[in-house]
């Protein structure tokens, strides 16, 4: 099996991870709120984020299959921690999509995918994820 990735821990709790086949990096801190500056995603920032990010992802591929488009859909995330342990309890996904007539069967499309990503799936099921779909007028 390949490597995704490599991280390295930088010191003054910030790490850089390395996509093993673009070789693209990213940095991570520690949140303000964790003895960290917060300079960069935190670790569990980029959890949130990466469930925003599959959602959308696999709307777009079912958008793609049946011929429309979600091109400038927007997402506003919310991560929510908790303690005892310290973790993240919720994390809130708002999709804001672009001035477009979806159909009604476009809309239930979307929804049904976003809610399949594989990051949806893969997340524990104490973790809610709280997702709103806002489709113009």
């Amino acid at each position: 099996m390949a490597t995704t990735s490599t991280i390295v821990y930088t010191g003054g709790l910030r790490t850089e991870a390395t996509h093993t086949r673009s070789g693209v990096t990213i940095t991570t801190d520690a949140p303000p709120d964790n003895q960290g500056k917060g300079e960069y995603f935190s670790p569990t920032d980029l959890l949130a984020t990466s469930l925003g990010a599959c959602m959308v992802t696999i709307m777009g591929i079912a958008a793609q299959t049946h011929g429309f488009s979600i091109d400038g859909t927007r997402i506003e995330l919310q991560k929510v921690m908790g303690t005892n342990p310290r973790r993240v309890v919720e994390v809130v996904v708002d999709l804001y999509f672009p001035h477009n007539s979806y159909s009604p069967k476009e809309r239930k499309l979307l929804e049904a995918a976003a809610k399949e990503c594989p990051v949806a799936q893969s997340l524990h099921p104490d973790l809610r994820q709280t997702v709103r779909f806002h489709f113009p007028e």
